[in-house]
């Protein structure tokens, strides 16, 4: 038995690992009341006495005169006040308390949610940032707000919890101190209003505090300490070497192994565990074996430990090479207090020559009880199985190791003078070495029986007889027969080895190829494809892998196989697998007459869909190991087609947000750009319809002007409206034509014509500007947009200019206005659909202007951007490529010309 003392390297890491961190201190407690405040207080009070540096940092009296007077001469910090909703609210102030830096902090109720504007959104992440930086803290908590319990707290209570800790942070706790106070006494505090105001006491007592919830969650807060406590032991004997098991508290474990007399064990245990109100491990040490383990084996003992997992137990795997010293060396390290074993079936001279595992554990166990369990399994029926494996018996390794002997033996008996019968001997041995090696243990018996008669025969004294004179010969025979014994062994186990790990290499490269394939695909069929190919090449087959349609009807969405290959019996199958969530066909207990094997693609909300295949072989049947490896495809392919499925269903959430937005900015527009042009132009038109002499010859004017600006506006918003359409449909075609930019700029002004009466407009052209090859309709209307912007985000009579030069063999356009500065942060954003800056002017449109401005410069290989002017207001560029081909450089009368509108 291993006595080693040593502390353990990974406990003695962890523990180095935390040097640095400040330590964690929770006062635990199963509701509010129960005095976690009061009692953090008066351990922060002590800690003050001794010299310790102590700062509240936040603290809830919630007005209780005993807690307000513990706090009083405590050091704090001033918290801060943030606004929220117009209203403010005081929070802890972290970066004081990290400035500050004291010894330890005190920091009330850990599950808060911090107000909008702090640094964390949860207080539990100050407590973490403030654990960091090498600060010790005191907090509270009640067990309710702990994540892992919140459903089993809504279900005894009825009261959902929002405000929840992650469990990280109580494991790494240095110390958990519970606070407990009984029922009756908490129930009174609460009458006294020592918990809450009246009013809310009165509800709190109807519905939350009710005598037998408190008790629950009483047992919640004990269980969970103890739990605690209990890993504290743990890990206190492996820090510091300590061999076990402490008698602190009860743990059972049970041994698993392939036999059927397993499962009997493992309801024991948890009968055993239930009793004691304990934990409970089930345990398979995997050791060197003789003979491998066959298919009936491995797949009882998946059975075995997946029954055990079902009914609540840690379930362990270890590899060693004596199973007894294995499982008393991790009792020892969990503590365990119970040893569950089966009475083993052996004979007792096979004990006699193995050894007792039994036994030895009895031994050895030193203060752990062990429970031997006698029983005998009911002989299993032999199934009949088609696809079983049968191994044939071969001479020819045996022929082969004799004919290696007699052509030794044959080379070396002339020089049987010169070599002596030692190193004969000795050379003798290479075919038993060799024949363990390649061949195995039983054709290296072989090889030594055969050489042992040799030997005799032809070197040892006297010759060509069987009579050994000397009598030391017969223990070099016996050499030779344990030589050979143990090599064999050694090499078949080594050979076994070196199969399961291959196996285990090809079933892990298998499952990582597939997993490689499809993690970074976004479609759904290039993945079901990939999942095809990959299982058919692996299981040797074909596969199909169905999904269901949008009306719920399996359809086929992938595979090798064609869907003329389901038949009415297969289609069948698939139904039942689909529905019911279980595998079924070929080599199953549930429709095994059908021609394929059929798998669910489990997910956490149902199942996806079915996984067929078909062996090439029909007379062959799936082994378990290799309907263990079809699981694990089906639950990679069910993991890839949900993380599809969600992917899509977020682009349709997408879609339909982007349409409701859409939808609500074009409501607000008809609301508004629609309706007040509309207004005008019906005022309008009803003033004109009355009789010829209500209006003068000019008022008549001033009316249809009103008419052409609103009919002009309804118009830019229209075709606003279409322009983003056809971009975002991808159906913008360019119309491209050498164009002067002049001509553009002078067009985009004349549309807006009057609302360019009262601006001062500075348009300057470099002489000499080339042409562009560009659509002169859009780009028109990206100047009309990119000037009505101007128009609307500066003040009325304030400049506006236009300038255009060529700069880098492309021509820059520019349009600049004298409004507000836009925050550096919104630049790129002004160009995002529906996006509008915030402004003290009444400012109509629907945010999608400059949206086509960019699109429509992009689709011309242009860029477009904003940047503020240095003289006030912003200034919005874009550049064209002036083209292949540029034709000659073309002046136009007035270049360069000052022009005022």
């Amino acid at each position: 038995m291993k006595n080693d003392k040593r502390a353990d390297p990974d406990a003695l890491l962890a523990s180095l690992e935390q040097e640095g961190q400040g330590k964690l201190t929770v006062f635990l407690g199963a509701a509010a009341g129960v005095g976690k405040t009061y009692a953090m207080l008066e351990a922060a009070r002590e800690r003050l006495a001794d010299g310790v540096d102590v700062v509240a940092g936040w603290v809830e009296t919630h007005g209780r005169s005993e807690t307000s007077a513990l706090l009083e001469g405590l050091p704090s910090i001033p918290p801060r006040r943030l606004e929220y909703r117009g209203k403010k609210f005081s929070e802890m102030d972290l970066d004081a308390l990290l400035t500050r830096k004291p010894e330890l902090v005190l920091v009330d109720e850990l599950a808060h949610t911090n107000i909008p504007g702090s640094r964390h959104a949860r207080r539990y992440r100050d407590v973490e940032e403030l654990l960091a930086a090498g600060i010790n803290v005191y907090t509270t908590l009640n067990i309710q707000h702990l994540e892992t319990l919140n459903d089993i707290v809504a279900r005894i209570t009825g009261v959902t919890v929002r405000e929840t800790v992650p469990d990280r942070i109580l494991e790494t706790a240095s110390q958990i101190q519970l606070v407990d106070i009984p029922p009756d006494e908490l129930i009174q505090r609460l009458k006294e209003g020592k918990v809450y105001v009246p009013g809310q006491a009165e509800e709190a007592l109807r519905k939350f505090f009710r005598p037998g919830n408190i008790n629950a969650l009483r047992e919640l807060a004990l269980r969970y300490t103890a739990r605690r406590v209990d890993r504290q032991v743990e890990s206190y004997m492996r820090l510091h070497g300590i061999a076990g098991p402490w008698p602190a508290g009860e743990r059972v474990m049970v041994c698993v192994s392939p036999s059927p007399f397993s499962a009997q064990l493992v309801r024991i245990a948890r009968r055993m565990a239930e009793g004691l109100q304990s934990e409970w491990l089930a345990v398979y040490v995997e050791a060197p074996r003789r003979y491998p383990a066959g298919e009936g084996e491995k797949d009882r003992l998946a059975k075995n430990l997946r029954l055990a997992e079902e009914l609540g137990a840690e379930t362990i795997h270890i590899t060693g090479g004596d199973v007894a010293e294995e499982l008393l060396e991790l009792a020892r390290k969990r503590n365990v207090s119970q040893i569950i074993i089966g009475k083993p079936l052996h004979s007792k001279f096979w004990e006699w020559l193995h050894g007792s595992v039994v036994d030895k554990i009895i031994r050895q166990s030193h203060g752990i009880s062990v429970h031997v369990i006698p029983g005998k399994p009911k002989p299993e029926p032999e199934q009949y199985n088609p696809g079983r494996v049968r191994r044939s018996f071969s001479l020819l390794p045996y022929i082969k190791a004799s004919l290696l002997m007699t052509a030794l033996t044959a080379l070396a008996y002339p020089f049987k003078p010169l070599l002596g019968a030692v190193n004969i001997a000795m050379i003798l041995l290479l075919p038993v070495l060799f024949s363990a090696v390649k061949w195995g243990t039983r054709p290296s018996m072989t090889a030594a029986a055969i050489g042992v008669v040799i030997f005799d025969f032809f070197f040892v004294p006297p010759t060509f007889t069987f009579t050994v004179a000397d009598v030391r010969y017969v223990i070099s025979f016996a050499m030779f027969l344990l030589v050979a014994l143990f090599t064999g062994t050694l090499s078949t186990r080594l050979q076994l080895q070196i199969k399961s790990s291959r196996q285990r290499e090809v079933k892990v490269a298998a499952l990582y190829a597939l997993s490689r394939d499809i993690a970074a695909v976004s479609e759904l069929d290039p993945v079901l494809e990939s999942i095809a190919r990959k299982v058919a090449d692996t299981m040797e087959g074909q596969v199909v892998v169905l999904l269901p349609d949008s009306n719920g009807k399996l359809v086929l969405r992938a595979g090798s196989a064609s869907a003329s290959c389901l038949n009415e019996n297969e289609w069948a199958v698939v139904t039942w697998v689909f529905e019911k969530g279980q595998k079924a066909g070929r080599g199953t207990d549930t429709l095994g007459a059908a021609a394929g094997l059929y798998l669910p693609l489990r997910a956490d909300k149902g199942v996806r869909g079915v996984l067929g295949i078909r062996s090439n072989d029909p007379d062959n049947y799936f082994q378990p190991e290799q309907l263990r490896l079809l699981e694990a495809f089906a639950g990679l392919a069910a993991v890839a087609v949900t993380r599809l499925q969600l992917a899509e269903q977020a682009r349709e959430a997408q879609t339909l947000a982007e349409s409701e937005r859409l939808r609500t900015a074009l409501f607000n527009s008809l609301s508004h750009d629609l309706r007040t042009p509309l207004a005008s132009i019906i005022g309008a038109v009803t003033g004109l319809l009355e009789e010829d002499n209500v209006y003068t010859p000019a008022a008549r004017r001033d009316l249809l002007l009103t008419i052409q600006q609103g009919a002009s506006r309804m118009n830019r918003f229209v075709n606003n409206l279409l322009d983003m359409a056809r971009l975002e449909s991808g159906m913008l075609q360019l119309k491209k034509e050498w164009c002067d930019i002049e001509d553009v700029i002078g067009v985009a002004v004349s549309r807006l014509g009057i609302a360019l009466v009262n601006r001062p407009l500075k348009i300057l052209v470099q002489p000499d500007l080339p042409l562009v090859q560009a659509d002169f309709v859009l780009i028109e209307q990206v100047l009309v947009n990119l000037l009505d912007n101007a128009l609307k985000y500066s003040e009325s009579g304030s400049e506006i200019a236009v300038i255009a030069n060529l700069r880098n063999e492309q021509v820059e356009i520019s349009v600049a206005d004298r409004g507000p500065e836009v925050p550096t942060e919104d630049l790129e954003r002004i160009f995002d659909k529906f996006y509008r800056l915030k402004s003290p002017r009444l400012v109509s449109g629907t945010g999608l202007g400059l949206a086509i401005c960019k699109g429509i410069i992009e689709a011309h290989g242009g860029r477009i951007w904003a940047a503020n002017n240095p003289q006030g207001g912003v200034v919005i560029t874009f550049i064209l490529p002036p083209g292949n081909g540029l034709p000659g450089k073309v002046p136009a009368a007035g270049e360069g010309d000052e022009h005022g509108s």
